[in-house]
């Protein structure tokens, strides 16, 4: 049971490096749900690239560096533009049926994006598409594919990767899997939070992973929560593109006022951080739990055949969108923190390697231009490959210097100074994090999380199910997130804090945590 390569994850990240991989070695993936679980199936939007006539790389470089609000790495935002078209040439290839008008892709334009620079598949069904298309060119090669695995510990040895734990959870049996280098591929984190867009799946396995194995993780405070979600009783969190607002649509309260051009000049697209804050002032404001995103002024057949998804989805809830508002609020969307990688993928460790969200290459900064995440998961998953292939392959970043980032910081509390709380569970995880360390924070909600997050982290279960292993995962990467939050007095991009509401010079620096030799 040795591979050359091991994927932990099935979404586009894990695929589409597993894809390439395949034509150098030996190849496994796993996956704690089927092959099709997972985030990308989700995407909407699309996937940007430059494109159009008046458009560059360098155009789309400028919107992502402002977009990341100082904390975006140049040189990685770089390699993702200048790439971004050979990447979408690469999925073309592998027949992904992107839109076409008049025999040229179609764009759209999304928030922050000075030009319409957005390609899609299905109108609004472009992560589903570009799923569908991988995973069964991963069927058709006969790519060995373990489903309903947990990875559940990396081996290493000398300092070096050796393999993967893996414990079938239906079964409780544990296998040892030997690779040269292990790519974790696992997505974000969003089921931290009450209100999410995320599937069910996405728990921080792949950071709560590379952290126990020694890992560095970086910009954990830096959350993404997508300002239009549909907010109907009784109806689970279903994503409104931003490309509805990039095609007309107008942001109301619940009196049918437009209000986004109060809060910013670009009104309804600005950054998501600028979106969504505004939003939760406006429903404050009117005592409302929801806004209205109106597209009703816009042509019904460009709305019916640009959001066919989002037009059946509401229809077949009682809401036909081209002669009524949509109810929305902000939900939880996108990590922009992770496993620190540098531009090949690598990490601290040697043979280990991340890629997607589950990474954090420096490109989205604090906080994400939309649609550069997908884009993101397939330039630096051929960057992974590409280097596993060079003489002297495996290598390691150096880790971090304490004297260049914040200083060296415990939290690890005495347990006796932690507050008695009620026993953990997934609701009560999630509504704190929702409610302390959410879109608008403070310093002392974020510290009620942390020492609340603390207590629950000494007194778990460590039974091996895979609900138990999913929590366990998500308790950590919430004392991460807060903990950094805690540490960043400052507001910049996604991370607002009403005690520190403007951004510092000092703070333009990431906050990087590892886990001590001892534990």
């Amino acid at each position: 049971m040795t591979y050359d390569y091991i994927i932990v994850g099935s979404g586009i990240a894990g695929l589409y490096t597993a894809l390439l991989a395949t034509k150098h070695g030996s190849v496994l993936i796993l996956t704690k749900g089927s092959i099709d679980d997972c985030n990308t199936k989700f995407a909407q939007g699309g996937v940007a690239v430059a494109l159009g006539r008046n458009d560059s790389p360098e155009l789309h470089f400028q919107d992502t560096m402002a977009a990341g609000d100082g904390l975006c790495d140049a040189d990685a935002v770089r390699i993702l533009t200048n790439e971004a078209a050979d990447s979408i040439a690469d999925l073309i290839k592998l027949k992904v049926p992107f839109d076409t008008l008049n025999g040229q892709i179609s764009l759209g334009r999304e928030a922050a994006h000075r030009l319409p620079r957005v390609i899609h598949a299905g109108g609004d069904a472009t992560g589903e598409y570009i799923e569908r298309t991988l995973s069964g060119d991963v069927r058709s090669l006969n790519i060995r594919v373990l489903e309903h695995r947990i990875a559940n510990r990396i081996l290493i040895d000398h300092d070096k990767v050796e393999g993967v734990e893996s414990v079938d959870y239906r079964t409780g049996s544990v296998e040892e899997y030997q690779c040269q280098f292990l790519i974790l591929a696992t997505g974000g984190v969003g089921n931290l939070f009450k209100y999410t867009t995320n599937s069910d799946v996405v728990t921080g396995d792949g950071i709560a992973l590379a952290y126990d194995a020694g890992a560095e993780i970086t910009d954990m405070e830096f959350f993404q929560f997508h300002p239009t979600v549909l907010r109907l009783p009784g109806v689970a969190p279903f994503l409104i593109s931003e490309a509805v607002r990039g095609e007309g649509g107008i942001l109301k309260n619940i009196h049918g006022t437009p209000f986004m051009s109060h809060y910013a000049p670009d009104a309804e697209l600005a950054p998501r951080d600028v979106v969504s804050r505004s939003i939760l002032y406006e429903m404050k404001k009117t005592n409302s739990d929801k806004v209205l995103l109106d597209v009703t002024h816009l042509p019904a057949r460009l709305v019916t055949t640009r959001f066919p998804h989002i037009y059946r989805f509401c229809l077949d809830h009682g809401l036909d969108i081209t002669s009524e508002p949509i109810p929305v609020a902000p939900a939880a969307h996108y990590l922009m923190g992770g496993i620190k990688v540098n531009s090949w993928g690598e990490t601290n460790i040697a043979g280990l390697f991340a890629v997607g969200e589950t990474a954090c290459t420096g490109v989205h900064g604090a906080n994400r231009l939309a649609s550069n995440s997908l884009l993101e998961s397939v330039v630096f998953g051929k960057k992974i490959v590409q280097r596993t292939t060079i003489p002297h392959k495996v290598s390691a970043i150096p880790p971090f210097d304490v004297a260049d980032q914040v200083k060296e910081y415990y939290f690890l509390p005495d347990r006796e100074s932690l507050p008695d709380v009620m026993p953990v569970s997934l609701p009560r995880l999630q509504h704190l994090m929702w409610d302390k360390v959410g879109i608008i924070r403070s310093g002392d909600g974020l510290s009620q999380a942390a020492n609340t997050l603390a207590s629950w982290q000494f007194t778990m279960s460590q039974s091996v199910g895979r609900s138990a292993y999913e929590l366990r995962n998500l308790v950590l990467c919430a004392r991460l997130a807060s903990e950094s939050a805690l540490l960043r007095e400052e507001s910049r991009g996604a991370h607002f804090r009403t005690d520190y509401p403007h951004s510092v010079p000092d703070w333009q620096r990431h906050i990087v945590i590892r886990k001590r030799h001892d534990n």
